[in-house]
């Protein structure tokens, strides 16, 4: 049979990898960043922007989207051709989705640090851009199908499979997370409130990890380690357990981020469930990877794309055994809420995904310049210094969640809580300074890096057209019996639909019920809309990233309910309907700072004014940043009517036509807590922002407190 000549083109494959090597360095600067302002808040320089309410969501959208993003995406472009041997199936699709791509991160650039949020983790972003998402994700699919029907290749391998199900599931989780109602060009809310939120949204955030994050880098290590490694991968049977068993599975797990919260008990549970299940593929996984290097252990110890793979694929098997473990009750009893989680994630972000980026960029470089790499020593000391980084930044924030789990459920012999809230904060401060540490070594490596790659590319030739040639895709017609997985393997679009079904089982398992059967979220009578002051204090509170320290919501412990909640009337631990008219629920994932679901009237307004002014002088040894905009900074009242007409629509129950005198009702409460804090010798206009702040604080939890009393 007469071979085919093509070209690969790896003009966008050096495109994504120069974009993953320069929105990296950015993420991992502005993460060293707000590391440093948890034990030193006036790096934030008092400027709105820069503050970590502000910075967290640049920097965890930088290093997801824009670092892992670019990374595989450059690894797909690259593996894709090879593996169907065939050029892409658009060059001008490519480029189409590599600018689209850059200019959301852009815009995520410019519209987080400016405050313009949705306030839900992972999926921060503003509707414009989540419509903008969805238009370059397609284009990057039809590109990405069109390569796999035009292949050459008969089978298509298991990296594809994990491409595919990559493709399918990221497509579903972004659509459902981003249906909300828009009030203007910048704004909006979500459809789902309170505790269908929080499950949507921990359905979303923990599938963001698992399908943006895992599945996608599942298929470069797929491709990569057996090439990097010249063996073939240590077994296809396990593949296929892998692939099934991790897309089915993984969708269910959403709910342990939710464990002791509000969500109906049997949805927590399933989660717990399918989560432990979840360690049996993905220690597969690993081991498949592992196994793969089987007798070339010499060759590990000589090449630095061989190491940063090995610990790599380690640090998912880590990830993948911690992760179920904590959704254990009882060891989310304690993580929770804690650096714990902190450092679970980075063992994963930074080991997992940054060693296998490194790898990647390591290997491809060298091959489409035609030359070797500039230095192996350079990027053996990458190899080391990232990992001892990783020790470094992990292992402190470990201590850090015991210290902080172990300081907050002490009591004394006489049955009070030991520690007040802000000695725990001070007392894990070390581990902070050590933890930025590890992150700094992280970054220097990573410069490194960057530095060996530009020596490689400057002594290289490009080749932007790679040439190879194949026999042509010929149909089977000798009706010869197969395993039945090698069946699907020819039939993509087969492949695509199983995956599709079975990723969406889940989550129509947990949501249809939570959606429309109300004894799942019993209402409380009590429980009232928020004025328009109120809600637009409450955005504020969103904008300025708050829930990224302190949650609102009290779980059914003995020390959270004597923390936060310690006297009769104040309504102990939260339930589910206290929060029915939360767009977006407000519950947090972690405690830098106390609990305020039932802040509402513990303090005087006047308190709240001086802590958002200079924490410190109300609370010695806050590390909360000030907030000193807030009282220079009008209150947009323009925004108020289009906010209460979208929340009458998504079921709010405010009276009819409330929307044209809603800003009276505002003046008139703004003006009352202008009164108040005028009696404690502090002026304020009416109209500035921190009053509208203190409205929404002073709100939370009053109506459960009522019923209580």
């Amino acid at each position: 049979m007469q071979l085919e000549k093509f070209y690969y083109d790896n003009r966008i494959v050096r495109a994504f990898g120069y974009a993953t090597v320069i929105f990296g360095l950015v993420g991992m600067l502005v993460g060293l960043w707000v590391a440093i302002q948890i034990y030193y808040p006036a790096i934030s320089l008092n400027f709105a922007p820069t503050t970590f309410g502000r910075l967290r969501p640049l920097h965890t959208n930088a290093i997801i989207f824009a670092f892992v993003g670019n990374a595989s995406f450059a690894g797909i472009y690259y593996s894709l051709q090879r593996l169907c041997k065939a050029r892409m199936f658009s060059d001008k699709l490519s480029w189409i989705h590599f600018w689209g791509w850059q200019l959301i991160i852009v815009a995520a650039a410019i519209t987080l640090p400016l405050g313009l949020t949705n306030g839900a983790e992972y999926a921060e972003l503003i509707w414009p851009i989540d419509v903008a998402i969805a238009l370059v994700w397609v284009i990057f699919g039809i590109n990405m199908f069109g390569t796999i029907l035009k292949r050459r290749e008969k089978h298509l391998y298991v990296a594809i499979w994990f491409y595919i199900a990559t493709w399918i599931t990221v497509a579903l989780l972004h659509i459902v997370r981003s249906f909300e109602l828009p009030y203007s060009w910048t704004g909006s809310y979500p459809i789902f409130a309170g505790v269908q939120d929080a499950l949507v949204q921990w359905w979303y955030g923990h599938n963001a990890v698992a399908f943006f994050l895992t599945t996608p880098v599942l298929g470069l290590m797929y491709y990569f380690l057996p090439k990097a490694a010249n063996r073939p991968v240590y077994s296809y049977r396990l593949s296929i357990i892998h692939f099934w068993a991790l897309i089915f599975l993984y969708i269910w797990a959403g709910p342990h981020h939710l464990l002791y919260s509000a969500l109906p008990d049997w949805a927590q549970s399933l989660g717990v469930v399918f989560s432990i299940m979840l360690i049996a593929p993905s220690w597969g996984g690993m081991l498949n990877g592992l196994f793969t290097l089987r007798g070339a252990w010499d060759k590990v110890r000589e090449d630095p794309v061989l190491k940063f793979m090995v610990v790599a694929i380690t640090c998912y098997g880590m990830s993948t055994l911690e992760g179920p473990l904590l959704s254990l009750k009882s060891v989310n009893a304690i993580s929770h809420f804690s650096d714990w989680t902190i450092a679970h994630v980075h063992i994963g972000g930074l080991g997992w995904n940054g060693f296998l980026a490194f790898a990647i960029l390591y290997y491809m470089v060298p091959r489409m310049w035609d030359t070797p790499l500039y230095s192996k020593k350079l990027a053996t000391n990458h190899f080391w210094l990232g990992t001892i980084g990783i020790i470094l930044y992990a292992v402190p924030l470990y201590w850090a969640g015991f210290e902080q789990a172990s300081m907050w459920k002490q009591f004394t012999p006489e049955g009070q809580l030991k520690f007040q809230f802000l000695e725990t904060v001070n007392n894990i401060k070390p581990m902070y300074w050590a933890r930025s540490v590890g992150g700094l070594l992280y970054l220097i490596g990573a410069v490194m890096m960057t530095y060996n790659l530009y020596k490689t590319i400057a002594k290289g030739k490009f080749i932007a057209n790679e040439a190879a040639e194949a026999a042509p895709l010929v149909k089977d017609t000798s009706g010869k019996k197969e395993y039945w997985h090698r069946v699907i393997e020819r039939k993509p679009v087969t492949l695509l639909m199983l995956s599709l079904v079975l990723v969406a089982i889940g989550g129509l398992v947990e949501m249809i019920p939570t959606f429309l059967i109300k004894s799942n979220i019993p209402t409380i009578k009590a429980v009232k809309p928020y004025t328009p002051l109120e809600l637009q204090g409450r955005d504020i509170y969103v904008r300025e990233g708050c829930y990224l320290c302190h949650s609102q919501m009290i779980r059914p412990f003995r020390d959270e309910v004597a923390r936060y909640a310690p006297n009769p009337g104040d309504g102990g631990y939260s339930k589910a309907g206290e929060f029915v008219y939360d767009h977006p629920f407000q519950w947090g994932s972690k405690r830098t700072g106390p609990d305020l679901a039932r802040e509402g009237g513990k303090y005087p307004d006047s308190w709240h004014f001086n802590h958002m002014y200079d924490p410190r002088s109300m609370s010695p040894g806050s590390i909360m940043p000030q907030y000193v905009w807030l009282i220079d900074d009008e209150l947009d009242t323009t925004t108020t009517a289009a906010k209460i007409r979208a929340m009458t629509t998504l079921g709010v129950p405010y009276p009819a036509g409330y929307d044209k005198k809603a800003n009276a009702d505002l003046v008139e409460q703004a003006n009352g807590i202008a009164a108040s804090l005028k009696k404690d010798k502090i002026e304020t206009s009416p109209t500035s922002e921190i009053v509208a702040l203190i409205a929404y604080i002073q709100r939370l939890g009053k109506d459960v407190k009522s019923v209580a009393k």
